[in-house]
């Protein structure tokens, strides 16, 4: 007989003698059982059902090994949204969600009314970014595209499962965009970013898609294919929104002024005070921090 208290505490030990979090016990236990973590700590001391602790022991011992939680269940949440995610897509971090909520807001501050807003999100991955724009802005008509044909299963299974509609392209970065005479509002994008030669957690390096992660030796090459190809699907009145490396600030401006000359942007800071975010804009003047309630 193992108690949920018993079955908790020893793979918290078990945690700490492998670098995993030891909080990633209760994590994987609550979404595994399907109950609300105060309804665990209320049978703290309870028998754990058979079925059930023989699952979260296999579970937990392949999350001793450093496979992601999120594969181990097959699911991640996003924004409130159930993801499916597997190998063949990364994994929706939640910095990857304050972009979401930016782009939401922006959408209030600089395209009211009820107008339809023609977006695409590039390299759409699981379709994360994709479907929660979507559900959250009913004006929103959306593409992605993917140059995995694998990932592109993923997100749609993730827009399926959401009841999202979009419109999903296999192709490299802007091209089937351009390929499709497109005209946007909006381009969203998270692409990979990370320099070739960073060391990277084996949880990440080892389950992860590299396609996804790495974006050549300086982390910019994929934002230098969107900005050198991005005013061929772009309206005259448009804006971009970027995830960035929280690092990559100063590169990051003069990579946008070298190849967007003229264009308004912004680089915008989480929730951890970090360069996350950058916001371009076409025919759009941004609004400063404070200006919008000021006014």
């Amino acid at each position: 007989m193992t108690t949920f208290a018993e079955a908790v505490r020893y793979y918290e030990k078990r945690c700490t003698e492998c670098d995993v979090p030891p909080e990633t016990v209760m994590a994987y236990l609550v979404e595994l059982s399907q109950r609300e973590r105060y309804d665990l700590y209320a049978e703290y001391d309870s028998e754990m059902p058979e079925e059930l602790q023989t699952e979260f022991a296999a579970g937990m011992e392949r999350i001793l090994k450093q496979e992601p939680m999120a594969h181990v269940l097959g699911y991640s949440w996003f924004y409130g949204y159930k993801m499916v995610v597997n190998g063949d897509v990364l994994i929706p971090r939640y910095e990857t969600e304050e972009l979401c909520a930016n782009v939401l807001a922006d959408i209030d501050l600089y395209f009211p009314g009820d107008e339809t807003l023609n977006c695409a999100d590039v390299g759409t991955g699981s379709g994360a970014i994709a479907v929660t724009l979507v559900r959250e802005e009913p004006r929103v008509r959306m593409t992605a595209t993917d140059i995995s044909e694998e990932a592109l299963v993923t997100a749609r299974e993730n827009a399926r499962i959401n009841d999202a509609e979009i419109t999903f392209i296999a192709g490299d970065m802007v091209k089937p965009l351009i390929e499709e005479n497109m005209k946007l509002d909006i381009l969203i994008s998270n692409p990979p970013y990370i320099p070739a030669d960073e060391v990277m957690e084996k949880s990440v390096v080892d389950f992860e898609p590299h396609v996804a992660l790495f974006g050549g030796n300086d982390g910019l090459h994929f934002y230098r294919e969107i900005f050198r190809d991005c005013r061929k699907v772009l309206k005259e009145r448009s804006m971009m929104a970027f995830e960035m490396g929280w690092d990559q600030r100063k590169r990051m401006s003069r990579l946008v002024e070298e190849y967007l000359p003229g264009a308004e942007y912004e680089i915008r800071k989480d929730m951890n005070g970090k360069d996350r975010m950058l916001f371009v804009y076409f025919g759009i003047k941004p609004v400063k921090v404070g200006e919008a309630e000021n006014e």
